[in-house]
């Protein structure tokens, strides 16, 4: 299975959107699966549930620091090009899905309660959440 269909796998599973993304990247990059799920575990629904960055975009930002982020603090060179390797990510998840934040993906806002159940009613977590773990996934595979 590749990584964006095993990503999507792993989200219909149960497990939130950054921790789907991550854990498809985390073992080839050295990070144990049930560290990787403890790590996201909070980044899911926007953050939190917050509805801000997806939780899909998220996860991908921590493969991008994993694969190539540095590790030392004076390490400017490394740092910039994890920033310009995100800003990409950003862009190309942008243009493919409209949005990089959770509440104008789903078309409502999860933080409130009115929200979340609107998400709910209509299904949203499972009609539209895994193509975006999907085009997260796929946009990580062009750029690692």
């Amino acid at each position: 299975m590749n990584r964006p269909a095993a990503a999507v796998a792993t989200f219909k599973e149960g497990y939130s959107c950054s921790q789907a993304i991550l854990v498809a990247y985390a073992e080839d990059l050295g990070l144990p699966r049930a560290t990787a799920l403890r790590i996201a575990s909070g980044f899911g629904a926007g953050m939190g549930r917050l509805a801000e960055t997806c939780g899909a975009v998220t996860g991908a930002v921590m493969v991008l620091g994993l694969k190539h982020g540095g590790t030392a603090a004076d390490d400017r060179d490394a740092k910039e090009k994890t920033y310009q390797r995100v800003q990409d990510f950003v862009r190309r998840f942008q243009a493919r899905c409209g949005s990089a934040t959770c509440r104008h993906l789903l078309g409502c806002d999860i933080s409130t309660p009115a929200g979340l159940q609107q998400a709910q009613d209509q299904g949203l977590t499972v009609t539209l959440c895994p193509q975006f773990v999907h085009a997260a996934a796929e946009v990580l595979e062009e750029l690692l």
